[in-house]
């Protein structure tokens, strides 16, 4: 009887940490939509409030970050359903040039900036890696409340981060090795090669074939044929992503894509995923905010280093992507170069990774959390500002309800 009474407590305290993050969430949304500021700012400074910087009311874990994983993993693949395969190729060359100058300003300005810190090569070397990085979640939560998801720009910036995905894992693969074994090149070559066929065939040939399979799919028993399959799709690309050395959002970006197409007459598909994603989102949002510990900037040199860092972050992306979309109108480089900019639990992991490798010290660690939290909670603004134009020019307002589905879709952004 005890145990049962432990457990009970047990789950009772999982339970209340859940409630915390979902109506702190929700609460911190309502109050930034009132204000005309993204909600998805509220979200994460809701984690930061609640986390263990401020109140402690609830602690980061790993029940915590599975939720947080899903609900990204949910959030691209909500994205990918409104996202055709055409329509991404066509800006491919455009997304590339993104890409890459995405990933070598940044890279430079992280490696030059940890050198005049007193940082080792290695160290430098990851704090490079660590402003490479690019999550493309919380762009594509605020094009998608704004109703922007169809503009050239933002199919611009979700061909960039997949190709800035890849990018950036070999880069990781290159420092992890020389901060242990060395670099092992057959290793890399073959890595890189596996994540960008994987990327490149699902690209190609995932939407064909769910179009072909759509009448079967149809003809299914199941009450709900086009979303069991779809999270089937979502799931399975999101695991064999991992194994092809990408991320798992990546996967589920895809998986979306694949069945863009298919579902394209199908509101019910739109509605439920948008539901799930509508749960699920503010945890990865909240989980964001609960990793800045804000006690390690007591120390004066800690905050000078983090806002250089994170001033630094935010140009250089800036200048990356919008360098990369020369030849667009200013408007549209801007656009481009400011959804390139945060960097949410990519850039997290990249130092979480170096600091249990024990290559880089607390204050470089202090520092990259800090920028990833502050480029996460500058960009939806810059992103509204940036997009502002387009959207009054179509008269969205900021939830997103596509006209064809208007009674159909759920809330997603």
């Amino acid at each position: 009887m005890p145990l049962v009474i432990a457990a009970s407590v047990e789950h009772a305290d999982v339970l209340l940490a859940l409630f915390i993050i979902i109506a702190a969430a929700k609460v911190m949304a309502e109050i930034f939509e009132r204000l005309r500021q993204p909600a998805v700012v509220g979200e994460i400074l809701a984690g930061v409030v609640i986390g263990p910087s401020l109140l402690g009311l609830v602690q980061p874990s790993d029940l915590i970050s599975v939720i947080a994983e899903i609900g990204v993993i949910f959030l691209l693949f909500t994205v990918g359903l409104e996202t055709k395969p055409d329509s991404i190729f066509r800006v491919g060359k455009r997304a590339a040039a993104v890409a890459l100058l995405g990933v070598a300003i940044p890279f430079a300005a992280g490696y030059l900036i940890a050198l005049a810190w007193g940082g080792s090569f290695v160290e430098s070397m990851f704090i490079g890696a660590a402003l490479v990085a690019t999550s493309v979640g919380i762009t594509a939560r605020v094009l998608a409340s704004m109703g922007l998801l169809d503009r050239e720009t933002s199919r611009i910036i979700l061909g960039a981060a997949v190709i800035d995905d890849i990018l950036g894992l070999i880069i990781l693969s290159v420092v992890s090795s020389i901060g242990t074994t060395g670099v092992n090149v057959t290793g890399l070559l073959k890595t890189a090669g596996l994540a960008i066929l994987f990327t490149v065939v699902v690209g190609l040939f995932g939407s064909k074939l769910m179009s072909r399979l759509a009448p079967k799919v149809d003809s299914l028993y199941l009450s709900k044929p086009f979303f069991n399959i779809g999270l089937i799709l979502c799931f399975g690309l999101s695991v064999a992503s991992i194994y092809f050395g990408v991320a798992a959002i990546i996967g589920a970006f895809l998986a979306g894509m694949a069945l863009a197409e298919a579902t394209d007459d199908n509101p019910k598909m739109h509605r439920m995923t948008g539901g799930v994603t509508e749960f699920l989102v503010p945890f990865f949002l909240v989980n964001i905010g609960m990793q800045l510990n804000l006690s390690v900037f007591r120390d004066s040199s800690a905050v000078v280093l983090a806002v250089v860092v994170t001033v630094v972050a935010v140009i250089t992306k800036f200048l990356g992507g919008g360098l990369g979309a020369w030849g667009m109108t200013r408007r549209e480089m801007a656009q481009i170069g400011v959804g390139m900019i945060p960097r949410g639990e990519v850039g997290i992991v990249v130092a979480q990774i170096g600091l249990g490798m024990a290559v880089i010290s607390e204050q470089f660690f202090a520092a990259v959390l800090f920028m990833a939290v502050a480029t996460t909670l500058i960009a939806p603004p810059l992103i509204k500002l940036c997009f502002a134009e387009d959207r009054d020019r179509d008269g969205v307002t900021d939830t997103f309800v596509p006209d064809e589905h208007a009674d159909e879709y759920s809330r997603i952004g």
